[in-house]
């Protein structure tokens, strides 16, 4: 089982780890903060706790801050 992880320029097929693996475990393995990343699930805006389905297309896009 496996899904499509896209992140800046990056554009690649990740295995899923296990059954219950969350976007929130994506972003720990990721090293990257929820609070500086937005998550699209099959084109939804989806919320950490959302589990990674077989052939699922996750983007990550980062937020950018500034004043």
């Amino acid at each position: 089982m496996s899904f499509t992880l896209k992140y800046k320029d990056l554009n690649e097929k990740r295995e899923l780890p296990n059954e219950n693996y969350t976007i929130k475990d994506l972003l720990d393995d990721l090293d990257l903060s929820p609070q500086t990343i937005v998550s699209k699930q099959n084109g939804d805006l989806v919320i950490e706790d959302t589990v990674i389905e077989d052939n699922d297309e996750i983007q990550l896009v980062q937020i950018i801050y500034g004043g």
